[in-house]
Order: C-alpha cells, then sequence, then structure tokens
C-alpha cells in the first residue's frame, strides 16, 4: 500500500521491450535500503523491484500491466515518480493508494491560477462514477484533491512544490496519466450494491402494481 506521496523522482535508463517489458530506473536514494522482491510504485504502477545495482533499480512489466496502464508509453530518458511500500512507522500523509491502476487519462489542459496551476484531465468512467468533490484522486502516483468533477473529466490544483517535486513539470497537453480512484468508493460502491438493487426491484413492482 502507498500514500500517494512521491518520495523522489526517478529517471528510466534502460527499456527493453519484449513479452515484459523491463524498465531499469536511476532512483538515487530511494534504491539505498529497497531490496529485490519490495514493491515499489512507479507512476502510480506498483511493481515488484527484481533487479537492484547501485541506485539502478531494474522491473518488469506484464503484458496485463502494459494494457492496462500508461507504462508502455515510456520511453528512455523519461522522469517517473517512486514511491516506497508504506511502513507502520511512517506518516499517513495522503490516501490509502494500492497502485492498481483504474483508467488511463489525459491531460486536457493547464491553466495559472496565481502561484498555482488548474489542470484539468480527461478521466474514463470507469474512474469518474468513484470521484467527488475534494475528495482524493491518484495521478500517476500522485496523491491530488479534486477540485472539480466534469461529465468526462476532473481538475485538480497544483501547487509549485508539487510539480517540482513529481513528473508534472514533464507533462504535456496530450500525454496519459494513470489514475487510481479511492479505493473507500469502490467498496462502498461493492457493499450497497445488492441493496440498491432490491430497491429497484421493489420500485419495478410498485409501478407494475400501478
Amino acid at each position: 500500500m502507498f500514500t500517494g506521496l512521491v518520495e523522489a523522482t526517478g529517471r528510466v535508463s534502460v527499456l527493453e521491450p519484449g513479452g515484459m517489458v523491463r524498465l531499469e530506473i536511476s532512483a538515487g536514494e530511494i534504491a539505498v535500503d529497497t531490496d529485490i522482491g519490495d514493491s515499489v510504485s512507479v507512476n502510480g504502477v506498483c511493481l515488484t523491484v527484481g533487479e537492484r545495482d547501485g541506485g539502478e533499480l531494474g522491473f518488469y512489466a506484464m503484458p496485463e500491466t502494459l494494457r492496462r496502464t500508461a507504462l508502455g508509453d515510456l520511453m528512455e530518458g523519461d522522469v517517473v515518480n517512486l514511491e516506497r511500500a508504506m511502513t507502520p512507522e511512517r506518516r499517513f500523509g495522503g490516501h490509502i493508494v494500492q497502485g492498481h491502476v483504474d483508467g488511463v487519462g489525459r491531460v486536457i489542459s493547464v491553466t495559472p491560477e496565481g502561484d498555482a496551476e488548474i489542470w484539468e484531465f480527461g478521466v474514463p468512467e470507469a474512474v469518474l462514477r468513484y470521484t467527488v468533490e475534494k475528495g482524493s484522486i491518484c495521478v500517476d502516483g500522485i496523491s491530488l484533491t479534486v477540485v472539480r468533477v466534469g461529465e468526462e473529466s476532473l481538475t485538480v490544483s497544483i501547487l509549485p512544490q508539487t510539480k517540482a517535486a513529481t513528473n508534472l513539470s514533464q507533462l504535456s497537453v496530450g500525454d496519459r496519466v494513470n489514475l487510481e480512484a479511492d479505493v473507500i468508493g469502490k467498496y462502498v460502491e461493492r457493499l450497497l450494491g445488492p441493496w440498491t438493487e432490491r430497491v429497484r426491484e421493489t420500485e419495478r413492482s410498485i409501478e407494475d402494481a400501478v
């Protein structure tokens, strides 16, 4: 489990395509106490460390991972957001992030607002249905607060320090991003689903009787 608070950015140093894509990332200090088998969020995708050589971490992305995320867009030299899995000793400052991408969005616009910026992302319905104003959304592994929810998009406000500490400064309009909705909303829907369906059946029965 992660928090969406990016610890550091890394750079893709090696990208080897194949049945499984091999990523080698220059991770700097993140790699110091990271072991083979550990989980690391790479642009919001939970990946397992397969290799470690000094400050370099190696990962393998399966075809299913590439189909469901924007990792397949990466190229050598690209900057990625990195966060190691939570430990009980660390402060929980973001929101619950699993590293399981719910959908891929796209940068629509970036609008200055004082010292901050309003970013609009095109968002698929599979993610938008769990998104609420002032709720949480994870964008490329970054825990952000939703400003507004539209019919096919949402906006967030980006502070200068957030932009400087993440890969946001590398993104442009049209770029794809990994999105993960707040897991609490998904569990609530799952629990209330059967009850909601019974209510609908009751309403249909009443309408038929009338």
